[in-house]
């Protein structure tokens, strides 16, 4: 008989200010489960949060029916710590070598460590992870692209895997699917580099009238596709993808693998490359926005979520698929490329009315749209509770009868109540992470950034960072957009915080 989930709660001595982590027993269930997570996407950038210039209908479509949140969080600014905080219930933080991945990056998640795929694959579910991966792959020095790809996600509780290995920006610009690069002609080996050139192939900075779309900063490597990348690669010809394509292809493969596993639970992670650079939409939605490729992949974004709850309309299965959509962090306009998305961003707010964005300490970087929906199950509404992506895999656990094993998943806490509506209570606190691995925690209405040195402003992308060599607190509640800083009146709350934030940071399962 499976057991409920129970997990031992962190730092007991805070046992009064931490959420309550174990679950009543109850009877097990087994919904499908589609997480639909969009990349770089901000909490301004669509519609149902308040997007003005921008209508994403399908994303309003599924606000509509399901919850919407106002108040949740992923755990990083950036991309590999979130994806990898997401998938173990584990602060990336607390584990070296999981800041933002290269392409050849050897895996992030070693092999057989507990994952929300390996979760739910203990329950009878079929697991895959469909779109960017951005987690590394292989052993140390990184992986065989001309051979069997291993470690990967088969080796963390998924069943099938088609992905992008790490960023559309970033080489090598191939599939892999389950264990070898789809497409790959033996002739043609495929070498990558990230430390010097290698092959005949142009690069951006050699060759920059070769370019459809030209780097404002960085990205000036091996031209694929028209588009100069970071890294240099040469070979794997014929398996080169197509950034036009991209959202078609895995939109696909995810549509596919729905109807293949109807008749039976299954977990799928979709995670899109929109709206990450470089920013190519396919020529349906070329233009469609006003506000240049950016725009208009926000708009292909919402196709594909479209696509998903079509599928899952067609084959009746609204009532057996909670189904969430979020992001991985939050919004960046200028990241590397020249493709008009500041001189056509007009009055739209990419973040809304948080400060920050995409590698920030400000909420910007890490307030994201969440939005959760499984037809009967959750009631329609909005929810301003206190929540953050990293309780996915308790709360996961707790809905299918799991238990977690000793030592993973240490940072998840239980939150389902609150994930599927039966409850508003806050999470008692948590901890977010910028670029530098500068942290700041929220308890209630307060948010405490801690003090160091760097610079305020990034210069090639115009984000605030949030950095500050005095401590910051502000009350999100009177003050979302983190302008007016309180620390010095409040100076018993910044130390009732810097305290929690050290003993959290010090804690060990």
């Amino acid at each position: 008989m499976r057991l409920c989930t129970e997990k031992k709660i962190l730092l007991p001595v805070l046992m009064a200010s931490v959420l309550p982590l174990s679950s009543s027993c109850r009877k097990a269930e087994s919904p499908n489960i589609i997480l639909i997570y969009a990349d770089d996407l901000g909490y301004g950038d669509v519609s149902c949060y308040g997007a003005k210039s921008i209508l994403t209908p399908n994303i309003d479509r599924i606000a509509r029916q399901g919850l919407q949140f106002s108040n949740a969080h992923c755990t990083s600014a950036t991309s590999t710590p979130s994806r990898y905080s997401l998938l173990t219930g584990e602060y990336a933080w607390r584990r070296p070598g999981t800041g933002i991945a290269p392409g050849d990056a050897p895996s992030v998640i070693k092999a057989g460590r507990f994952t929300i795929a390996s979760l739910l694959k203990s329950a009878g579910y079929t697991t895959a992870v469909i779109g960017k991966w951005h987690l590394g792959l292989g052993p140390e020095g990184g992986p065989d692209w001309n051979g069997e790809i291993r470690p990967g996600p088969m080796d963390l509780g998924f069943d099938y895997n088609f992905i992008m290995p790490a960023t559309g920006d970033r080489v090598p610009c191939v599939f892999v699917e389950n264990r070898n690069v789809l497409g790959l002609d033996p002739d043609d080996p495929i070498r990558v580099s990230f430390k010097e050139k290698i092959g005949s192939l142009p690069t951006g900075r050699e060759n920059p009238e070769l370019l459809k779309m030209h780097p404002s900063h960085g990205h000036d490597m091996t031209i694929i596709n028209g588009i100069s990348r970071i890294g240099y690669m040469t070979g794997g010809t014929s398996a080169l993808w197509t950034d036009e394509d991209i959202a078609d292809v895995i939109t696909e493969k995810a549509v596919r693998y729905i109807k293949d596993n109807k008749n039976r639970p299954f977990f799928l992670y979709f995670a899109t490359n929109d709206i990450h650079v470089p920013r190519v939409p396919h020529p349906r939605f070329a233009g469609k926005s006003g506000m240049g490729p950016r725009g208009d992949v926000i708009l292909q974004f919402d196709w594909s979520v479209g696509e998903i709850i079509r599928t899952v309309e067609e084959l009746d299965l609204s009532r057996k698929t909670l189904i969430i959509v979020t992001s991985d962090n939050g919004p960046v306009v200028d990241d590397g490329y020249r493709d008009q998305a500041v001189e056509l961003l007009g009055d739209h707010k990419p973040a809304g009315p948080l400060r920050g964005g995409k590698y920030s300490a400000f909420d910007g970087g890490t307030r994201i749209m969440f939005i959760a929906s499984w037809k009967g199950k959750i009631k329609p509404g909005k929810s301003d509770a206190l929540f953050s992506q990293i309780d996915l895999m308790s709360s996961f656990a707790s809905l299918t009868g799991q238990t977690i094993p000793a030592g993973e998943g240490p940072d998840s806490y239980n939150n389902l109540p609150v994930l599927l509506g039966k409850s508003r209570k806050d999470r008692s606190w948590l901890v977010e992470q910028s670029l530098n691995n500068r942290l700041s925690i929220i308890k209630g209405d307060w948010k405490y950034i801690e003090p160091g040195p760097g610079i305020r402003i990034m210069p090639e992308t115009g984000t605030e960072t949030g950095n500050d060599p005095e401590p910051q607190l502000y009350n999100l509640r009177r003050d979302i957009g983190e302008k007016n800083n309180v620390a010095r009146e409040n100076q018993s709350i910044v130390n009732e915080l810097t305290e929690l934030l050290q003993e959290i940071r010090n804690s060990a399962e």
